[in-house]
């Protein structure tokens, strides 16, 4: 019944006797609560989050559906394990192009222990999240049957510079993605995939009005999920991205303040979307 994801481009994966999330055939995702405040934390902001009748529906289309909790079976092999029980946010995609992008130039909360804080800082040192704001996480670009697809590792993800986020951008949203540096990525499918009414662009720019407004929650350590499918894209003739906000262990309460480190990380994203749609050429 249950199994590791097939397209989980970042975090701990089920695999090689490690713990990690599993998923079922019903489009459910079981993510293995963390240790420590970590784990409650989360499961306590998905149950504010969904308590609050203040958040607009379109804004909750932006976080994966909350079931519950449940005891289940670890995949590492260590016995019960309490998971969050998650919409599954590429279940019925057959061959998706999926990139996890960690928002804020600061990923760990106030009032961290400080051996925590300083991993963290570490972290956000050597990438591009105190210079942009943002860094990628992980991502795959499946070009279908009839083109090739690509999933970098690790290492190169973790080497990423400013230019070569602006290539990564570029070539997540091509026709011609290739490993190979000496390819210039075409940006074919920019035009439909961040741009238009529906685009991921359009998203965000609904994502960073809601931002510039709400002072409930100060979110850390979370990522922005983009989301499409090239086939039946191409087959419509319209764009079948989205995108999905995930991971809520460092969400603290705003008390009444805007949320300014995910805010700017969010309108620096922007940015280097909105000049791949206005020079996809270039």
């Amino acid at each position: 019944m249950f199994k590791a994801p097939s397209h989980q481009v970042a975090g701990h994966q089920a695999r090689d006797g490690k713990l990690g999330p599993l998923v079922d055939e019903l489009g459910r995702f079981y993510k293995p609560l963390q240790s420590g405040e970590r784990g409650s934390q989360e499961v306590a902001f998905y149950e504010k989050f969904c308590s609050n009748t203040t958040i607009p529906d379109h804004i909750r289309n932006f976080f994966p559906i909350f079931y519950g909790t449940q005891l289940l079976e670890a995949s590492d092999g260590s016995g019960k394990h309490p998971h969050l029980i998650l919409q599954d946010l590429v279940s019925g995609r057959v061959n998706p192009s999926i990139m996890d992008i960690k928002i804020g130039s600061r990923t760990w909360p106030p009032e961290s222990p400080e051996d925590y804080i300083q991993k963290c800082l570490q972290k956000d040192r050597g990438s591009t999240s105190l210079p942009l704001g943002f860094r990628i996480s992980g991502l795959q670009v499946n070009g279908g049957e009839e083109s090739a697809s690509w999933k970098p590792e690790k290492k190169y993800i973790k080497s990423l510079t400013a230019d070569d986020v602006r290539l990564v951008l570029r070539k997540f949203v091509s026709s011609n993605v290739s490993a190979e540096s000496s390819v210039q990525p075409d940006c074919s499918l920019a035009s439909i995939v961040y741009g238009g009414s529906t685009g991921i662009l359009a998203q965000l720019l609904q994502l960073k009005a809601w931002f510039e407004e709400q002072t409930v929650f100060h979110f850390y350590s979370c990522s922005i999920l983009f989301m499409y499918e090239k086939g039946s894209m191409l087959e419509g003739k319209k764009s079948n991205a989205e995108i999905k906000l995930i991971d809520f262990a460092h969400v603290l309460d705003g008390c009444g303040v805007i949320d300014h480190n995910f805010l700017g990380g969010l309108c620096s994203l922007i940015k280097f979307i909105r000049e791949i749609i206005d020079t996809p050429s270039a």
